[in-house]
């Protein structure tokens, strides 16, 4: 199948793209075809946010979007930024990127299903259910397009199934979210990331709860910073009041922690339990739960954005901005840019030429998006210090610099690099879960709706299938098991005597974090078939 712009990623970003593309063709009078791939059932089911929108991107994407019926149902209304020690919470000032007057409470897998009506009634076509599993190239070496995985070949893949599709584009435009697959190739064939810092990564954990009506506050929005961290650990929470008695509350933790007994999953259902919060959930039910990885590293890690025959857009390239705890505005704004410089491209290529966007780049170096990543690239990178000397510097860099700074502060390692040896460190306690405010991570994933075909090759691959028992469990005691919110690593045997790694691959709810956290990197996440992993419903 032959395309002008083939998008891999139905999120925000890749949505975006499409919208902005079907616009400035019909604006010029062009004809530029479209199509869309997005791995999960339906448009949404992966979508994993907070999410607290900005709307200015929105408003020069889809000015009428009120009269168009956007899912912006809860306008953000007061603002509460707490301090927790073990026992009491203390409020402080809200920063002023944490501000929201003017922006929305939303679901993003809701934003998105939106989004996606309003591409298709401009003329893209959407495929989900369809696993981009593999770029595809020219013999010149430039990007020609994707193709979808094999589907029905078996566990073992020896058996005959349904062949992949091939896509083939003029361009073809990346926006796979965090930590994208196919990204981290062409990073490696593209040199993508040479002259930008290691990307660091957080992974944000999620439920959606609904409680007593007395307990709702639509509109309230409280972030957390302090326990149940360490100082030395980046972390924080966020508890959002949506419409109709809902409330989301979610964990983020920094992946370049150190020590390998922590477990992100086990520290966010230990937050819960603080009595600034716990009040919030009583009387009430979980309704969802869910898990991702986010890109923390801000302007300083965003790779090369362009390639002859592709870009990256969105989360793929890490466009959040870490201090606002919010990357949708600024993952739109980088498509509707690549949208605009593909234009001016294709319009301009000669028959038969690889057509590379380069004005993608200058056009984000000349848009609010940078200027707005650059008054904020100090902050995240300061918390290397630990929490106190980095809210100090955070001030600093803000109320003093106003984000001007004359120097930039980096990011020195991958996170995979920060674990310490078991040895040197303390095994964390966690309280046993009560089923009523705390849960284990199967009957949360449960309610994450996961869900993937047994009988189909595993998509978490070992590189080398003794590393888990002689290097992770040896030195670090396993830590697969720990940071993984869904169960899906496990280490039977040991009671044997002979300890080996079991893969559960049917919990995963791709959040990519044993990808980006495996100590030797010796793990490898790629897509499954079509349509597996979680089905979000108004997350």
């Amino acid at each position: 199948m032959e395309y002008d712009v083939v998008i891999v990623g139905g999120g925000p970003s890749g949505l975006t793209a499409a919208i902005r593309l079907k616009q400035l063709a019909a604006e010029k009078g062009q004809e530029i075809s479209v199509c869309l791939l997005e791995k999960g059932s339906e448009i949404g089911a992966h979508i994993l946010s907070g999410a607290v929108l900005e709307p200015r991107t929105l408003n020069e994407l889809i000015p009428d979007w009120k009269d168009k019926g956007a899912p912006l149902n809860t306008p953000a209304q007061k603002d509460q930024f707490l301090l927790l020690t073990e026992t009491e919470s203390i409020q402080l000032p809200t920063p002023p990127q944490m501000h929201n007057e003017g922006n929305y409470i939303i679901s993003l897998g809701n934003f998105c299903r939106w989004l996606g009506q309003q591409a298709e009634e401009l003329g893209v076509e959407i495929y989900p259910g369809f696993a981009a599993a593999e770029v595809l190239y020219h013999p010149d070496g430039s990007v020609k397009g994707v193709a979808t995985g094999n589907v029905g070949t078996g566990k073992n893949g020896d058996q005959d199934g349904e062949p992949g599709i091939e896509l083939w584009a003029r361009q073809t435009v990346f926006a796979e979210g965090c930590r994208g697959s196919l990204t981290k190739t062409l990073f490696e064939r593209f040199k993508l990331r040479n002259g930008a810092d290691p990307q660091t990564y957080g992974i944000g954990i999620k439920e959606l709860w609904e409680v007593k009506p007395e307990l709702h506050q639509p509109g309230k929005i409280t972030h957390t910073a302090g326990w149940p961290m360490d100082t030395a650990t980046y972390g924080g929470s966020f508890l959002y009041h949506l419409e109709n008695n809902q409330v989301v509350v979610g964990f983020v933790v920094g992946l370049d922690y150190q020590n390998p007994y922590l477990s992100p999953y086990e520290e966010f259902q230990r937050f819960k339990t603080h009595p600034a919060i716990r009040g919030v959930f009583e009387g009430g039910r979980r309704l969802s739960y869910g898990a991702r990885a986010i890109s923390e590293g801000g302007l300083q890690s965003i790779p090369k954005l362009t390639f002859p025959g592709g870009v990256l857009i969105g989360d793929t390239a890490g466009f959040l901005n870490v201090p606002k705890i919010k990357g949708t505005h600024t993952a739109m704004k980088s498509a509707m840019l690549a949208a605009e410089a593909i234009v001016e491209a294709l319009a301009t290529a000669q028959e038969g030429q690889a057509v590379e966007a380069s004005a993608y780049t200058a056009r984000f170096k000349q848009s609010w998006l940078y200027d707005e990543l650059y008054r904020v690239r100090n902050i995240r990178p300061a918390f290397r210090w630990g929490l106190w000397p980095a809210m100090l510097y955070s001030a600093l860099d803000t109320y003093l610099f106003r984000g001007k700074a004359p120097w930039t502060l980096h990011h020195k390692h991958a996170d995979h690099e920060c674990l310490k040896p078991k040895d040197e460190c303390t095994p964390i306690a966690y309280p046993k879960p009560d089923g009523v405010l705390t849960f284990d991570r199967l009957s949360s994933v449960f309610i994450s709706n996961t869900n993937h075909s047994e009988d189909q090759p595993a998509h978490l691959k070992l590189k080398d299938p003794s590393v888990p028992i002689k290097i992770n469990l040896a030195q670090y005691d396993a830590p697969e098991t720990r940071y993984c919110p869904a169960g899906v690593y496990e280490i039977v045997g040991r009671e044997e005597g002979e300890p080996r790694l079991q893969i559960n691959a049917q919990n995963c709810v791709h959040c990519k974090t044993c990808d980006i956290k495996d100590p030797t990197q010796n793990i490898n996440w790629v897509t499954p078939e079509g349509g597996g992993g979680p089905n979000y419903p108004n997350m």
